[in-house]
């Protein structure tokens, strides 16, 4: 009789040591999911950081390459100014040489 009780205490302690193994296996999984998530995370911020950078740099080349295209636009429209301010003039010396 005193077999029976004895057995059962020493099943139970077999059987929590083991619950107990398991969950702290579960437990170590998930400290080490968390510690390689965070390191990934810590490895963004430098990548993200350049990444940040590049485009800001991409970004004032591509101000510099507007302003100056611009500016070229603006030296067309200004020389098509004067190259139509020149044909006026010369159509009308030919106007004023027809009349003479």
């Amino acid at each position: 009789m005193k077999l029976i009780p004895i057995s059962l205490i020493a099943f139970s302690a077999i059987f929590l040591t083991n619950c107990d193994q398991r969950k702290q296996a579960v437990e170590d999984q998930k400290d080490a999911t968390k510690e390689a998530l965070e390191e990934q995370k810590d490895a963004l911020k430098p990548a993200a950081d350049a990444a940040k950078k590049s485009v800001d740099a991409n970004a004032d080349i591509q101000k510099a390459d507007i302003k100056a295209q611009t500016k070229s636009a603006e030296a067309d429209i200004e020389a098509a100014k004067k190259k139509a301010d020149a044909e006026a003039a010369a159509a009308k010396a030919r106007i004023d040489a027809e009349k003479k």
